[in-house]
């Protein structure tokens, strides 16, 4: 466990002149998860914080909504041919009394973001699937100047990232700027499930008093995360999607693109953004 790393030599060629040397890769393996033995889901992770994935990973699936009805999360012995354990498949038990849910690949494939469902198939499945509707009481304000400085403060915390420059990262924050927690791994999703993932172990969901920051995009996967976890507020470094902006228009959810420095885009949700008086976003009729 803890490959988060390897090492690799490379040939490294500079203004023409060349070297060998060796050179750190962040690490990329498979993660089956299984649910009440059977098999649910592959995902190719950076290995760290398994458990939180794989819960994170159902409730985005609306399996999870409580750390009550989660038994157990255990790595799965014998999981090869020849018995060993590879630490790259857990299963995943459900409490007693809970309702072992009929996992079909017609329920789960809207959750990837190049699945054949239309885009309407993919928000009604997200509408009928979530627990926890966007209702943050007391309502969630944020400064513009807050945002602002959000990816300088996730950068600064992003450790594996300085030494193999490829690592996605996504943050919990405060509405004042307080960094929560945050994630970092090879999938900007499977950064945004190991933050669920350890926000319902800690029986702290809904999460409806944070920002969800990622360093990268926001596809249509990234907001139906952030809805199914009660997040009201997600921003990212990139572009979003347009189904994205969609399903954030219909769950209440504010989404902000493009974020860097003192510039961003307000796609959905304005009224969460402490704009100028006067200043009105597309939620509010402009």
């Amino acid at each position: 466990m803890g490959r988060v790393t390897e090492r690799r030599r490379i040939i490294r060629i500079r203004d023409g002149a060349v070297t060998t040397r060796p050179d750190t890769l962040v690490a990329e393996e498979p993660l089956e998860i299984r649910l009440n033995g059977k098999a649910l889901a592959i995902t190719m992770r950076t290995p760290g914080d398994d458990f939180a994935l794989a819960a994170g990973f159902l409730v985005s699936e609306g399996v999870l909504g409580s750390a009550e009805e989660l038994q157990s999360i255990v790595y799965c012995a014998g999981a090869t041919a020849d018995g060993s354990n590879t630490y790259n498949v857990v299963d995943v038990r459900l409490a007693p009394g809970v309702e072992l849910p009929d996992i079909t690949l017609e329920r789960n494939v809207y959750t990837t973001s190049s699945c054949g469902l239309c885009g309407k198939a993919s928000l009604d499945a997200v509408r009928t699937t979530a627990r926890f509707p966007i209702a943050d009481t007391p309502p969630v304000r944020v400064e513009p100047h807050v945002l602002a400085v959000l990816p300088d403060r996730l950068r600064a915390a992003q450790q594996v990232f300085d030494r193999t420059g490829g690592l996605h990262a996504a943050a919990l924050f405060t509405p004042e700027g307080e960094l929560l927690d945050v994630r970092e791994d090879v999938g900007r999703h499977n950064a945004v499930d190991k933050l669920v993932g350890r926000a319902l172990q800690s029986g702290l969901l809904p999460l409806s008093q944070v920002v969800l920051l990622v360093s990268g995009r926001a596809s249509f996967e990234l907001a139906q995360k952030a809805v199914m976890a009660g997040i009201p507020v997600l921003a990212a470094v990139s572009a979003p999607s347009s189904l994205a902006v969609d399903l954030a228009a219909e769950s209440g959810l504010t989404l902000v693109g493009f974020l860097r420095g003192s510039s961003m885009n307000v796609y959905a949700g304005d009224e969460r953004i402490a704009l100028r008086s006067g200043v009105q976003g597309p939620s509010s009729g402009a």
